[in-house]
């Protein structure tokens, strides 16, 4: 059994208020919490965009556990359990994704680390009722309870999708994403740099931790007989991938994997901008593996070209794999890298 988080060990101190409830629990999970709740609720869901964490507990939750963008269910709940994630619209994201789920004066509970935003508990709950009680501080993190009392509308996908547009080559591309998505507002630094330096690609072509999308949909535009496969843990990433390359009028096959564990035989080329930040820390783990076992899924002679802060340490990760490394654009804050298989 994975430790506890100091959210969740907090919230263990506060059982009675999950007794004979029907529980829907979602946000950001991180441990086997889910599972100590079992025995004191009369019915329990889980809800995750996370497909690590689904990998992880889909074998003891079962059913109980749902993976996706959007909860898929008619059950009704008189308890939800929001674990705060890093970013607050997602929050708002999953709030009025779980509302229309809940039965009158249902309980609405929030819990968070104290550094990571559960303090705005309040402005939070806001739309769903009177101001919530804060049921207890303990390990640095906070257990805040409302009540749902006021009538909430249907849940619409739609409404939460930001828009905006950039230009590549003289050429308009449409981004579309989720709240809490990776270059969800704006074209970044790192990924602009990335698609300036893009070497000639055909073939099967993967792009890992996909995020919105926005490099696929580029590389499709440029290089119409590139076979993209989009993969990301996040399935609010994945959704708003598929929007995106739809937006363009380009294909791609979308689909989770937790680094390589559902990606199958090698590729051309393998194009990231790979994530190093999870929840309040900053964490490299996934990335180190990505990057130790790309060699192995690189057909030989095809080549890896990431991007990446300059500060980040990754060039002797791919000295070790590759043996060559090209810098091929460094602007002093991000760097692109480019590596071949021998």
């Amino acid at each position: 059994m994975s430790r506890l988080s100091n959210v969740s060990e907090m919230l263990l101190r506060n059982l009675e208020l999950f007794a004979g409830k029907r529980l829907l629990v979602c946000g950001l999970l991180e441990d086997s919490l889910p599972q100590l709740l079992l025995a004191h609720v009369e019915q329990l869901t889980v809800f995750t965009t996370d497909y690590a964490y689904y990998r992880q507990y889909s074998a003891t939750l079962g059913g109980r556990l749902q993976f996706g963008h959007c909860l898929e269910s008619d059950v009704q709940h008189d308890a939800l359990l929001l674990l705060l994630p890093k970013a607050k619209q997602e929050a708002q994201y999953l709030l009025a994704m779980c509302a229309p789920k809940l039965l009158p004066n249902a309980d609405l509970l929030l819990a968070g680390d104290n550094r990571g935003g559960i303090n705005g508990a309040d402005k939070l709950l806001a739309p769903y009722g009177n101001k919530p009680l804060k049921r207890d501080s303990a390990r640095r993190a906070s257990l805040y309870h409302g009540v749902l009392e006021r009538d909430v509308p249907p849940f619409t996908l739609q409404q939460w999708v930001g828009h905006y547009q950039y230009e590549l080559g003289g050429e308009v591309l449409h981004v579309h994403a989720l709240p809490g998505v990776f270059s969800a507002a704006e074209l970044d630094q790192g990924s602009r740099l990335l698609i300036d330096h893009l070497p000639s690609l055909t073939g099967r072509t993967l792009d890992f931790g996909c995020g919105a999308g926005v490099l696929s949909a580029a590389i499709a535009k440029r290089y119409p007989n590139v076979n993209m496969e989009l993969v990301d843990i996040n399935a609010l990433a994945l959704e708003s991938s598929r929007l995106t390359l739809a937006a363009n009028g380009v294909k791609g096959e979308v689909y989770p994997s937790d680094v390589y564990s559902d990606i199958s035989g090698p590729f051309a080329h393998i194009i990231s901008n790979p994530p190093f930040h999870a929840g309040l820390n900053t964490f490299y783990a996934a990335t180190e593996q990505f990057l130790d076992a790309a060699p192995a899924h690189l057909v030989k002679g095809g080549d890896l070209t990431i991007v990446a802060n300059a500060f980040l340490r990754y060039q002797p990760i791919l000295e070790r794999g590759f043996g060559r490394v090209e810098t091929v654009a460094d602007d002093r804050k991000f760097r692109v890298y480019r590596c071949r298989r021998q």
